[in-house]
């Protein structure tokens, strides 16, 4: 083939390629209030930055061999505020997205570049799922399901890059699974759903007849499952949730996340959260009230926030640099932590400790949730994967008491056995195994009865027990770092954070997490 008409095939070649599924398609997909694989990518990636791999593969259908399909993974790398990325994403318009499995050896995994897996690590790995799974007419038979290829070097291997996953349309199979091995999932929550096989394949093979919604719809994973981490309204707010994670986020776990620029002042003070914070002791607050007032320009980003709900975990700047916070929300449960809240708690240690990011832990629990329900969901052993994950991490720990810290609770919001580089409270913390009111039912009960006022008597022992679980004690005897002014709570954290800075030089933890697993 001379030049001239090699250069014209190629032209050609790459129209089919840019062409999706065809005009009728996608104005299907527009019709469901969708954007197209390519419009997506367009909102995702900074202006002119995609670069393409793979536009000119192409997808032989069986029983239609003339005709030229293009792949409905388009992928590549492109970048998000100047941050390399690799990204690759469903077609839905191309024979519902599904994924064209090949033999071993004649295909990439799903949304690889041509790079090696190590060297893809090298850059946050994003997926935006929107496909019905594996390729039915591609997998029947023995040779074609044994010959397939599975990405599984990113589910076997430690985490290296951050990877993220969006579940933007009916989502079965390949996209399911990547959503599962994720760190973080951005879900949307119209006319969309993560789930193993469809609704389709259930209906013929169990006799289940469930919608797309009620199989694996955004509520489930909101509030039951806890496997996907934010939501959005459309696909425009999915990918600006992505890019906005992905700036909290550094390139991969041998770096520190990258330092914003802020104009908020460290040393800012945070008067107004006296008015937030109840006088009663028994009155409820929304947390994350105060960590907005903490917070770099009172900004943060909330993971799982309809899951575990008596637990926030979210990531935020202080002074420009990338924190973790868990705290307690006493808006639910009074702060008491059950089941999910471990889950949810662990799943976040993991994250920040695998990209280098310091741990805030803003305490106010009256403890762990106990009864039959925590019980049956397992919750002493979900309470001490907790405390093993935070005891095998090695980024920084600043731990501030704020009010209520009782029992085994303490040690999750990493109390002085956790290994907290710093811990402190404010005037108001309320720090010991239960409440005096119940201990004062519980341990002193028959002194109360034998008293000659035995109400008299109670309110005495609450007092004194009020006494003895505030601060002072603790501090006077060394086991608490210090008490502050809750005015001084952002310039306490900075500048915690800048001592263990010049004690250690960075903040790049030993990666004893890196191989957990996503889920528990």
């Amino acid at each position: 083939m001379d030049m001239k008409s090699g250069i014209a095939e190629l032209e050609r070649r790459k129209k089919v390629g840019l062409q999706g599924g065809g005009k009728e398609r996608i104005e299907r997909q527009h019709q469901k209030g969708h954007l197209t694989a390519r419009e997506r990518l367009d909102k995702l990636l900074d202006p002119g930055t995609f670069w393409e791999t793979g536009l000119l593969e192409q997808y032989e259908m069986r029983e239609d061999k003339d005709k030229e399909w293009p792949t409905a993974m388009i992928s590549g790398f492109g970048k998000i505020n100047g941050q390399t990325v690799v990204v690759h994403a469903d077609d839905r318009t191309i024979l519902a997205g599904t994924d064209e499995a090949k033999p071993s050896g004649h295909h990439r995994p799903r949304g690889m570049s041509p790079l090696t897996p190590p060297e893809v690590r090298t850059y946050p790995v994003i997926g935006l799922g929107d496909g019905g799974g594996a390729r039915i007419q591609n997998i029947m038979g023995s040779y074609s399901l044994l010959s397939l290829t599975y990405p599984i070097t990113r589910i076997m291997s430690p985490r290296r890059a951050p990877h993220v996953a969006t579940i933007m349309g009916y989502c079965f199979g390949a996209p399911t699974w990547e959503a599962a091995t994720a760190d973080f999932v951005v879900m949307v929550k119209e006319k969309t759903c993560m789930a193993v096989s469809s609704p389709r394949v259930l209906e013929i093979a169990l006799t289940e007849n469930p919608t797309p919604e009620e199989l694996g719809g955004w509520k489930l994973h909101a509030e039951v499952t806890g496997q996907v981490d934010a939501f959005a309204q459309d696909d425009e707010g999915c990918l600006q949730i992505v890019r906005e994670f992905i700036g909290y986020m550094p390139s991969n776990c041998d770096q520190e996340p990258l330092v914003a620029a802020t104009d908020d002042p460290p040393d800012r003070r945070l008067d107004e959260v006296l008015n937030i914070l109840p006088d009663k002791t028994n009155r409820v607050y929304d947390m994350r009230k105060i960590i907005a007032v903490i917070a770099d320009d009172r900004k943060y980003l909330e993971l799982k926030p309809y899951f575990g709900k008596a637990l926030i975990t979210c990531l935020a700047r202080m002074n420009g640099r990338t924190v973790g916070i868990l705290a307690s929300q006493t808006m639910y449960n009074a702060g008491a932590t059950g089941p999910d809240e471990c889950d949810k708690a662990t799943s976040f240690i993991v994250l920040c400790d695998t990209y280098n990011i310091p741990l805030i832990f803003i305490s106010d629990t009256p403890g762990n949730l106990v009864g039959k329900y925590a019980e049956s969901r397992k919750i002493p052993l979900k309470i001490m994967r907790w405390m093993e994950a935070l005891a095998l991490a090695t980024v920084p720990k600043i731990a501030i008491i704020v009010r209520k810290a009782y029992g085994m609770a303490i040690s999750h919001m990493c109390g002085t056995n956790c290994g907290p580089d710093f811990i402190v409270a404010w005037p108001t913390a309320d720090i010991s195994f239960m409440s005096p009111e119940a201990a004062a039912n519980v341990v002193f009960l028959r002194h109360i009865e034998a008293a000659e006022d035995p109400e008299a008597e109670r309110e005495r022992l609450i007092r004194q027990m009020e006494y003895e679980s505030a601060p002072w004690n603790a501090a006077a005897r060394g086991v608490l770092d210090d008490v502050i002014d809750p005015r001084e709570t952002r310039k306490y954290i900075i500048d915690c954070l800048e001592i263990i800075r010049g004690a250690r030089g960075d903040f790049i933890s030993k990666k004893r997490l890196q191989s957990w697993p996503t889920g528990f």
